[in-house]
């Protein structure tokens, strides 16, 4: 198996390194905002343990891993008052993963409204921050 680089942007995130609008953190796992979102409100949920993706996850890491990204989904759906959430993982190349540290993709969705490509175009700092926002106020609503 490929071993981990921690050279990737997710682990530079994760040391402070790239600044990231935080949603949610606690000792074992970090959400912020994808900084080139698919849709209004969407979140990255990853584990501060080094992994490449499921493939190479501790199952405990995981297991606590997915009960937030629960958590975080609820909060989207309200923040954003979506219709449904799409919550993806990818891994390796060959299934579309592009940064190698596990972390799931939670993105509000809404009826007739389908997903933005990656453009590569980054949202503005502003947007990014109210999104946040509203996902932390619907996190300390429950």
């Amino acid at each position: 198996m490929t071993p981990y680089d921690d050279t990737n942007i997710f682990a530079r995130i994760l040391r402070g390194e790239i600044p990231s609008q935080r949603v949610y953190e606690d000792a074992e796992t970090i959400a912020f905002m994808d900084v080139m979102p698919q849709g209004p409100g969407h979140l990255l949920v990853l584990p501060k343990t080094p992994s490449r993706n499921m493939l190479d996850a501790d199952p405990a890491v995981l297991a606590r891993l997915i009960a937030i990204v629960q958590k975080l989904a609820r909060a989207a759906k309200l923040a954003f008052a979506a219709d449904g959430v799409t919550i993806m993982q990818f891994n390796e190349p060959a299934a579309g993963q592009t940064v190698f540290h596990l972390h799931f993709h939670i993105i509000p969705r809404f009826e007739g409204e389908p997903l933005h490509p990656h453009t590569g175009s980054m949202e503005k700092p502003e947007i990014l921050a109210e999104n946040a926002d509203r996902v932390r106020a619907a996190l300390n609503t429950k």
